[in-house]
């Protein structure tokens, strides 16, 4: 899950991290009131998106009156911002952030995620912080430092100390980044956080240090302990067919392709997508069913899928192990009448009761392609996609 700046700066303002003074707001009247609060003057008046870029992008404007605090809300909300992690159609601004201006000094960066290769939290510093990091980390990658917390010895000074060290701080600034880190540590652990990304963490002027940007996901499996972090849930930020998915506990993720797939299981369903590109097509999204779906849950993911209008077939692609292949053709059988299907569609049925799940469909007297084997599967819907587009 994702939130938006402003709700992740406070969220670590609660944890004692160091951010800037600034307010949402939601239309032109609420920038300006949030301006005149702030006393300027110099105001920031940043677009709310949940995508990085915006800077680049120019949905970050700095204002030195009310008059254009005024103007860049005008311009910005309602706009379509376009970022290299928006993808061509951008996302509509519908909240902004009216922050206090910051003279900097130094941009560095700073973030905390779950290392996988070391199964373990790591902290990533580097003394070129900013909008150009990731060119920074593929062109210069011994810039970019990584320190990892040991889960059996637990979070200890020596970590932020050593972060410090990494950006190149002594002194005062030194020991403001050791007391940064323990906070930025807790707050990640204690609120589950996937991510926590500071780009950039800036020194200003009077040398303090100060989280300009934040960025903060949470891993969805612990979201059930933390109300107060699902309130801050933008459903204008999410794809309507991801949420309607969430709301029937389907793992949907929407792509740029034109063949719907509804596989059972993570890795069959990556494996489904890869031979489905192997064969020179393009699949419109990820669908993981599970592995205990009913037939009103596969009727709702056949629904989901058929919703997207750059669908031009669908590959329905079942292993029944736990999930038993009858119960997955009531389902398609359901949905397809309830639907009204009009795009070809390709199933492939192996394991469990697959002989009563392919009676299921043969008897349904519906316009189904069958398939003997994935592979077989995969170039059946991939020609028929050609067709219809």
């Amino acid at each position: 899950m994702h939130i938006h700046e402003y709700q992740a700066k406070a969220l670590l303002a609660d944890y004692g991290v160091p951010v800037p003074a600034g307010h949402p707001a939601f239309s032109v009247e609420e920038a300006v009131a949030a301006a005149e609060r702030l006393g300027g003057p110099v105001w920031v008046v940043k677009a709310q998106i949940h995508a990085g870029g915006r800077g680049k992008a120019g949905g970050v404007k700095l204002c030195r009156s009310i008059d254009e605090v005024k103007a860049a809300a005008e311009a910005l909300l309602g706009a379509v911002l376009v970022t290299k992690q928006t993808g061509p159609k951008g996302k509509v601004v519908r909240r902004l952030l009216i922050e206090e201006g910051t003279q900097i000094e130094q941009e560095l960066y700073l973030s905390c995620l779950v290392d996988r290769a070391s199964s373990r939290v790591a902290f990533i510093a580097s003394r070129a912080g900013g909008m150009d990091i990731e060119e920074v980390a593929k062109e210069s990658p011994e810039k970019i430092f990584t320190i990892t917390v040991d889960p059996a010895a637990g979070f200890s000074p020596y970590v932020g100390r050593a972060v410090a060290a990494a950006l190149g701080l002594k002194g005062a600034l030194f020991k403001q980044a050791v007391q940064l880190v323990a906070a930025l540590y807790r707050a990640f652990t204690e609120k589950d956080m996937s991510l926590l990304e500071i780009n950039p963490l800036v020194i200003t002027a009077d040398e303090r240090l100060i989280c300009l940007d934040a960025k903060v996901n949470f891993d969805d499996n612990g979201l059930f302990r933390h109300p107060d972090v699902q309130e801050l849930r933008d459903p204008d930020e999410e794809d309507p067919k991801e949420r309607e998915a969430a709301e029937y506990g389907l793992n949907y993720i929407a792509l740029e392709g034109n063949i719907g797939c509804m596989v059972n299981g993570a890795g069959l369903a990556m494996a489904t997508m890869d031979i489905i590109k192997l064969h020179g097509g393009e699949p419109a999204n990820f669908l993981d069913v599970g592995g205990g779906a009913t037939a009103e849950k596969v009727a709702a993911a056949f629904k989901i899928i058929t919703s997207d209008p750059n669908v031009q077939a669908i590959l329905v692609n079942i292993f029944g192990g736990i999930m038993r292949c009858d119960v997955i053709a009531e389902g398609v059988v359901t949905a397809v009448r309830e639907t009204g299907l009009k795009v070809p569609l390709v199933v492939r049925l192996e394991g469990t009761n697959v002989d009563k799940g392919k009676a299921i469909l043969r008897d349904s007297g519906l316009d189904i392609i069958p398939a003997d084997d994935l592979d077989d599967a995969a170039r059946k819907a991939v020609a028929a996609a050609g067709r219809e587009a």
